[in-house]
């Protein structure tokens, strides 16, 4: 299995065409102290299955602190469907909108997929302190 789509944004959205919308991704958050609270964003991501994988499997995110502890867990399970020979393999898009996420120190920030015993890096998220004067407009100073 393998990561095929993993993004922090705004929001996504799962298309009935079978697309993944994303909006306003980002990699960086600007904060004037930590911790630091982001109100909402967005965890997508796209799993793909190896051909052999069928029925359900569980998965853990965690993103990790600087320090690699994780600061927020979100746990979850896939049915996977084999898909018919000559076709593309299974695959899972995750939307996970996350609210009231904390951050209790500047840095880098890291999000890491487990499942089926493998441990897959996840996006990354930068957290970088500003001067309170600085974080009035909007993106870097």
């Amino acid at each position: 299995m393998r990561i095929l789509t993993a993004a922090v944004c705004d929001r996504a959205v799962r298309a009935p065409d079978g697309k993944l919308d994303l909006h306003g991704v980002f990699h960086d958050l600007y904060a004037p102290g930590f911790p630091a609270r982001q109100d909402r964003m967005t965890l997508a991501l796209t799993l793909e299955w190896d051909r052999r994988d069928e029925g359900r499997h569980a998965f853990r995110i965690d993103l990790r602190d600087p320090e690699g502890r994780p600061s927020l867990t979100v746990e979850g399970e896939s049915e996977v469907t084999p898909a018919p020979a000559g076709r593309p393999p299974p695959r899972t898009p995750l939307v996970m909108p996350l609210e009231n996420v904390v951050f209790p120190t500047p840095g880098r920030y890291e999000f890491e997929v487990k499942c089926k015993g493998h441990v897959m890096p996840g996006p990354t998220l930068s957290l970088v302190k500003v001067r309170e004067e600085d974080s009035a407009g909007d993106g870097p100073p």
